[in-house]
């Protein structure tokens, strides 16, 4: 994995981390749900999906799943060819 993409999502989750610091104060609920602070809560939550899309990515997630699916992948590869090599000894024997 380079560092150039690891550099690239850590800048982005900084950024919208400021954003969402920005913006968090800016936006009140005293008067009640309207359509200025119902968008407000939903660029907030979409700030967050951001942030967290990114955390995942520099937690090594995707990573940790790639190398758990290839053991699980290599693992049923090693029985399927145990499965052929009883196959081919037994039409070997007759």
């Amino acid at each position: 994995m380079g560092t150039f993409k690891k550099w690239k999502h850590g800048l982005y989750t900084l950024i919208a981390l400021a954003m969402v610091l920005t913006a968090l104060p800016r936006i009140s609920l005293t008067g009640g749900l309207n359509w200025v602070n119902g968008f407000g809560i939903v660029w907030v939550l979409f700030a967050l999906l951001v942030i967290g899309a990114n955390l995942h990515f520099l937690l090594g997630v995707d990573e940790e799943k790639r190398k758990t699916l290839e053991r699980v992948r290599r693992a049923k590869m090693k029985q399927w060819q145990m499965k052929w090599d009883k196959e081919a000894d037994k039409g070997s024997t007759l």
